[in-house]
């Protein structure tokens, strides 16, 4: 099997958007075929603007998305308590963590002091 993924509100609204080079829409498009995962906090981000029509609803509804546990809030407190960073990030980076998933997010730097947190920017990988 191969590497799994948690889908980051920006890369999902780029992606759905086509703002994404063709080469990593494509990389993406794989992925997103396979194993396609968010938070809940990103299905709310993303189908909470005003701009969410029938079609995102369509997309986001394709997805496997990952609902709040116990074990997620108790990571996302002990983020928080380390990290100064945003709630819903912190959701987000512990969904990750506890679901052994790879965040794909543009954001990486809202991420990096974060512990066992595992991140990829598909920005980057036209220059792998």
């Amino acid at each position: 099997m191969g590497k799994r993924y948690l889908v980051d509100s920006n890369i999902l609204i780029e992606f759905a958007g086509g703002l994404l080079p063709e080469n990593i829409s494509t990389l993406l498009s794989d992925i997103i075929d396979q194993d396609f995962n968010v938070s809940f906090i990103n299905k709310i981000e993303v189908l909470g603007h005003n701009t969410a029509d029938e079609a995102w609803i369509n997309f986001i509804n394709q997805a496997s998305v990952i609902t709040i546990d116990d074990d997620i809030i108790e990571q996302t407190i002990q983020i928080r308590k380390s990290h100064k960073i945003k709630i819903p990030d912190a959701i987000v980076a512990a969904t990750a963590i506890i679901n052994d998933l790879i965040l794909l997010t543009r954001n990486t730097g809202d991420f990096k002091s974060v512990k066992n947190l595992r991140t990829e920017n598909p920005w980057l990988w036209a220059n792998s």
